[in-house]
């Protein structure tokens, strides 16, 4: 039988351990690859991705200096060639080249902030250091803050990205951080203008994340760079979708109306579903009908509520269709929702459902049917 995609391996193997160690043999004098190498490649079948990378830290550090400020020294002369700082998306770097992150945490978070956070700017350029920015937000909230302030204008955008990154509340992965959510809404305010996707994504998504905590913050903060003007107009409403995106699957008004969706339309709605019940493995039909008393941009939502043993609610929302209805001419929608018993992202469990259809952030019908074990 094949075996299946493994990220660890094609992020973390002996290929890449090796390249590694070539950088690391060039760039400190002393440093031995073979034994490096041996000894990373020892220990990584076991570990999962982000453990494997704290092994490589366990293993580069005997071979590097005890005292920090020569250790980051030599953590520099490592370093691959930056990023390609003409690009504007889309170059991540390679993950093996976090490692001075974590030794930059390890060593130099107490006693040596400063040139911690030095070599936190150089590293960013070849591999995000966002998680590794998040620890020192935590112990010197001030300082961090104060440094990424300034950051916020560095030419090189992998460094602008991380202000963004780096202080999202709900980064994935990633340790939490203490700071009030809506401290770094200054910092995003000069962000939200810049010339790369790579950067004002990260804003969006990070716009995203506070969506969940001060929904009114966000709509209101888009509503403000509208005004500013400083951002060009296609990329703002792009960032605006892109930062809504929770809210809009919510139903939130505030949200909808700034997307362009009426909520103060009549709308009249059925739901039919085309078999009940329905088994575990088979496809649920429905259809739409949706009619407005004046003619309306409409987005479409139906959310569907799962049975669950235990009693607690399931629920998720999917998206059906971005339209504009005539005034008084019925919109028809068909659907057809594959109920797979496999699914990665929650199982499904026989007994009452239902489906709910959702409007500009309104729900204006439903209809209920029994989900059967699979045949």
């Amino acid at each position: 039988m094949a075996q299946g995609f493994s990220l660890k391996d094609q992020l973390f193997n002996a290929d890449s351990v090796g390249d590694l160690a070539a950088e690391f043999a060039a760039g400190v004098p002393g440093f031995d690859p073979e034994r490096f190498h041996s000894e990373v490649m020892a220990g990584l079948a076991d570990r999962e991705l982000l453990a494997r990378l704290n092994w490589i830290a366990d293993c580069l550090e005997p071979q590097l200096a005890t005292d920090f400020p020569t250790m980051a020294d030599q953590l520099n002369a490592a370093m691959p060639p930056e990023l390609d700082p003409t690009r504007a998306d889309d170059d991540f770097g390679r993950f093996i080249h976090a490692v001075p992150g974590i030794l930059a945490v390890r060593h130099g978070l107490e006693h040596h902030r400063d040139r911690a956070l030095d070599l936190l700017h150089a590293a960013t350029k070849r591999f995000s250091m966002e998680f590794y920015i998040r620890p020192f937000l935590n112990r010197w909230p001030e300082e961090t803050l104060a440094r990424l302030s300034h950051w916020a204008g560095d030419e090189n955008y992998h460094v602008r990205r991380l202000v963004s990154e780096g202080t999202r509340p709900k980064l994935p992965w990633a340790a939490k951080i203490d700071l009030d959510p809506l401290m770094p809404l200054d910092l995003l305010d000069r962000l939200h203008a810049d010339p790369t996707r790579y950067v004002t994504r990260s804003v969006a998504n990070h716009l995203n994340d506070i969506a969940k905590i001060h929904p009114d913050t966000v709509t209101e903060r888009l509503s403000k760079w509208r005004k500013m003007a400083r951002q060009s107009e296609k990329e703002l409403a792009w960032m605006t979708r892109h930062a809504l995106r929770t809210l809009v699957k919510n139903g939130d008004r505030a949200a909808l109306r700034q997307l362009g969706y009426r909520d103060d339309i009549k709308i009249a709605a059925e739901l039919s579903i085309a078999s009940d019940p329905i088994h575990i493995g088979d496809v649920l039909a429905f259809d739409a009908h949706i009619t407005t008393d004046a003619p309306s941009n409409l987005l479409v939502d139906y959310i569907l509520h799962f049975h669950r043993p235990n009693g607690r609610a399931g629920r998720k929302v999917f998206k059906l269709k971005q339209t504009r209805s005539e005034h008084g001419k019925p919109l028809t929608l068909h659907k057809k929702h594959a109920l797979k018993g496999n699914a990665t992202t929650f199982t499904l469990h026989p007994g009452p459902h239902r489906i709910e259809l959702q409007v500009n952030g309104r729900i204006v019908a439903q209809a209920g049917f029994d989900l059967h074990p699979a045949t």
